[in-house]
């Protein structure tokens, strides 16, 4: 069974992200990665975190936009995570995935 991939695309370092925050804290990566670090123990799946300072691309892409969230390549969630919304979404995807490859077996094989 492959596990499902989610990313967040973050910055190892917040201070552009305190310019739009109202306090000099950004928690908003934090929040994100604690609610990934909790359903993670639920529910397997790899996890990546991408800082998107690693490249102008991405910074350009991101810059305003941190943390967005995919799962399995498809974008989630941005700037928060609702828990319970993240775990139905990861439930779906396995279970589509799980169609996919029943699928897949009966046209291979039929």
């Amino acid at each position: 069974m492959t596990k499902l991939l989610v990313e967040v695309y973050a910055r190892k370092d917040c201070k552009h992200c305190c310019q739009f925050a109202k306090s000099s804290d950004c928690a908003l990566c934090q929040d994100v990665k604690d609610v990934v670090d909790r359903v993670m123990g639920e529910i397997p799946f790899q996890f990546k975190e991408i800082d998107v300072c690693s490249s102008e691309d991405l910074d350009r892409r991101y810059r305003e936009d941190v943390p967005t969230i995919f799962i399995n390549g498809k974008k989630a969630f941005k700037f928060k995570v609702d828990e319970a919304e993240f775990k139905r979404r990861l439930r779906k995807e396995m279970i589509k995935d799980g169609m996919q490859r029943l699928w897949e077996k009966k046209h291979h094989y039929g």
